[in-house]
């Protein structure tokens, strides 16, 4: 069908539209995003019936990626057997044990957080039912509680290369973009600022007290016994979990370590098994899918020589994980099959040549794109609740708009735009899946967590607008990040100064 008369049109641009919108309307991706596949195959098919429904499958089967679904099961497991060991058990009763004060408390709260960077569903779960104990001994309110998971969830995933955000990310980037997913990836990191300022403002408040907004009611609140603010009856009663006491804090660092290096180390054999000199050129040529699958093998088989001999886990409750880490992750598989489907639809209508003529790298507004991806994509991931389905839909059109080798640079800060816009859109969005759990694993009242969240966003979103104009017209990402940063302190200092001269007026 390369002879379409929609191919390289304006009409290339109206299966992405047609999910954006939808997403909004109906707050339900997945539909979403086939409807948005329908009519990009109904325009690739020039509305021929038959041509247009044989080119939905042909166009999936093209573009479904067997290698990130494996790495995403195998990864699933490994998610399964982290909470069946105990290891995560046992760091909240060494936490328990050495922790003296609230702000240790938040730190280490923070400190469990980021370490849990493999998946952010398995973070948001763990990193609350193993730390509220620690947390409401020293008075620490549900909300600051749910906002420190949250906020420890999707920013370190979206920035560990080693984890089923990266490789979502890595797979909606095409073959010719002139990059490979996983550099492409690295590359996002230093300009992604909203996770990076959001993961220092916890830090930052944490160590100096700060809390302003809806979470200075409900810290002075808990600070007088109040951990719930309101609906307090729906959780005080507590989960009831049988909790596995065999297990040590190494059972749950081990395995985590062992992932990153056998990863990273099979990284770089491919690397310069495909012809690299030094290390640099072994990242950039490396196989990052087979290297990641390597790096999960590699971790199961350790968990297995691990676990079973001990009798932590048992040799069929590791076997289950297999079905129990496929169930784990198929939200995630099938957000990702139409997403690399609407993907391909977009490709085969030729939307780079569409888009890339419609703007100039070297025009003022290119400039500005970085800043309007990342409201935009604040926009839709606020509206649907998902970050995935946001990268699914404007990754590919920011590549195509940098699509030339002089763009890279302002393709790489444009993709981390919309990476980390998507990740703010669903921090701040009610009906987001990491919101909804962050609030279950803090047991915190839903509304609750989400009034104070937004609060505390909105401030790091702010800093993040002008760290984005300024990188569209630098392209340094130590500029960018360097005034984001300064802004960032001296909007929190003066918030908390406030904060404290009308705590000493209502006294």
């Amino acid at each position: 069908m390369e002879n379409s008369i929609f191919i390289a049109t304006a009409w290339s641009l109206l299966p992405p539209v047609v999910a954006i919108v939808l997403a909004f309307i109906t707050k339900e991706v997945y539909s979403s995003l086939f409807v948005g596949i329908v009519v990009g195959a109904l325009l690739y098919g020039q509305f021929n019936p038959w041509a247009s429904f044989q080119s939905i499958f042909t166009i999936m089967t093209e573009n479904v990626d067997l290698n990130i679904i494996i790495f995403l099961i195998m990864l699933g497991m490994i998610v399964v057997l982290m909470e069946k060991s105990g290891g995560s058990a046992a760091y909240g009763r060494f936490a328990q044990k050495r922790i003296k004060s609230k702000k240790a408390s938040l730190l280490a709260t923070t400190i469990l957080g980021m370490l849990i960077f493999v998946d952010d569903y398995f973070n948001c779960l763990t990193v609350g039912s193993v730390m509220r104990p620690v947390t409401d001994r020293y008075r620490v309110s549900r909300a600051k509680l749910a906002y420190i998971i949250d906020a420890t969830a999707a920013p370190v995933c979206i920035i560990a290369p080693i984890s089923s955000w990266a490789a979502a990310v890595n797979s909606y980037v095409p073959e010719d973009s002139g990059i490979n997913g996983l550099q492409l990836f690295m590359s996002t990191i230093p300009f992604n600022l909203y996770a990076l300022l959001t993961l220092f403002m916890v830090v930052y408040t944490s160590v100096r007290g700060i809390d302003f907004g809806e979470m200075a009611r409900h810290e002075r609140n808990a600070e007088k016994g109040d951990l719930f603010t309101s609906h307090a009856g729906e959780f005080e009663k507590g989960e009831k979990i049988t909790r596995n006491d065999r297990g040590h804090v190494l059972d749950l660092i081990l395995p985590i370590l062992i992932l990153i290096f056998s990863a990273i180390g099979a990284m770089i054999y491919t690397g310069y098994q495909e012809g690299a000199v030094n290390i640099q050129d072994a990242f950039a040529n490396c196989d990052s899918e087979i290297s990641l699958i390597f790096g999960t093998f590699v971790t199961l088989v350790f968990m297995l020589i691990s676990y079973v001999p001990r009798k932590i886990v048992s040799f069929k409750e590791y076997v289950e994980g297999f079905g129990t880490g496929f169930q784990l992750m198929i939200p995630a598989i099938s957000i990702l099959t139409f997403a690399w489907t609407l993907k391909g639809v977009t490709q085969a209508l030729d939307i780079r040549t569409f888009v890339s003529n419609m703007v100039g790298s070297g025009s003022f507004a290119a400039a500005l794109v970085p800043v309007i991806m990342f409201l935009i994509s604040i926009f839709i991931a606020f509206s649907t609740g998902t970050s995935w389905g946001t990268f699914a839909i404007l990754v590919p059109i920011v590549i195509s708009i940098f699509s030339g080798p002089d763009d890279l640079q302002m393709m790489i800060i444009s993709v981390s735009a919309v990476l980390a816009g998507a990740v703010c859109g669903d921090h701040v969005s009610p009906i987001s899946d990491t919101t909804i759990m962050s609030s279950a694993g803090a047991q915190c009242f839903h509304m609750n967590h989400v009034s104070t969240q937004m609060q505390y966003a909105f401030v790091s979103t702010g800093c993040c607008v002008i760290g984005y104009i300024v990188a569209g017209f630098t392209k340094n990402w130590l500029i960018s990040l360097g005034l984001g940063l300064v802004l960032l302190i001296i909007s929190l200092e003066v918030i908390s100064k406030r904060e404290r001269s009308k705590a000493g007026a209502s006294s």
